[in-house]
């Protein structure tokens, strides 16, 4: 397991040495604050802009905003968020291919299955990072300003679209073993993701599929129990394993 751990120290100093690394942190990083904020300055924005809605009818009374407010901001911008991740992680496994840099580890005896790994692991630990400093940063703002308390399954609605990203990293190394470039890769995550929500079209579906998964805020709420999502979970869980799993059997058959 020795050229395990090394690949591994590899993936992670190339994302230090690059910069890549600061640019996730900073972007999770600044949505994290974002969330709190447009929550707290949605009734002075309101306010500043009553006269001018009130000339065309509307009228604005008293805006109150709360804890869960600052929720419904976090879960607003996970899409972006997941899409920005996708974005930049998509060449993770193509760019090495392309450039041949892995061609002479191979041929020094490394196992191909531990390309996957090592780089599926790298990306995993990257991905739980910054999510949860995005859920932390938005939790520590969230409790000074409100009360966290009235929100409800906090842990259970994170988790949620945590493993949908897992998903996302898992599909991304089985595409990018039949796939040679990057916009092929992000297509084909978007094109996933995109199935995967029209199928939760149907009534019967809906409850199976990952996409399920990016709803989970309506726990916050209290109307939804936790256990509406375990079907969702369970079956993302067995997709990002089956995904890797093939990524690893068609990657030792790919030719580089």
């Amino acid at each position: 397991m020795r050229s395990l751990r090394a690949f591994v120290g590899k993936e992670v100093l190339e994302l230090v040495r690059t910069g890549r690394l600061y640019i996730y942190l900073c972007i999770f990083l600044l949505f994290g604050i974002l969330n709190p904020a447009i929550a707290k300055i949605t009734p002075w924005i309101m306010e500043m802009s009553a006269e001018r809605l009130a000339d065309t009818g509307f009228i604005i009374t008293e805006i109150k905003v709360d804890a869960l407010d600052s929720w419904v901001q976090f879960y607003k911008n996970l899409p972006i968020l997941i899409i920005v991740f996708v974005i930049l992680s998509g060449n993770t496994l193509t760019g090495e291919c392309q450039k041949g840099t892995l061609i002479h580890m191979l041929t020094k005896g490394l196992q191909r299955w531990k390309v996957i790994a090592a780089k599926g692991l790298a990306l995993a630990a990257l991905w739980s990072i910054c999510y949860w400093l995005y859920f932390g940063i938005t939790y520590g703002y969230t409790a000074y300003f409100w009360d966290n308390g009235i929100a409800s399954y906090l842990l259970m609605g994170a988790a949620c679209p945590y493993l949908f990203g897992i998903w996302m990293i898992a599909a991304i190394f089985l595409i990018s073993v039949f796939c040679n470039g990057n916009t092929a890769v992000l297509s084909g995550c978007g094109g996933l993701a995109v199935i995967s929500y029209l199928l939760g079209m149907i009534p019967d579906a809906a409850e199976y599929l990952p996409t399920k998964l990016l709803s989970s805020g309506e726990l916050l709420s209290g109307g939804i129990l936790p256990s509406e999502y375990v079907k969702a979970l369970v079956v993302t869980g067995i997709l990002s394993a089956a995904f890797l799993g093939a990524a690893v059997v068609g990657f030792n058959r790919k030719s580089l």
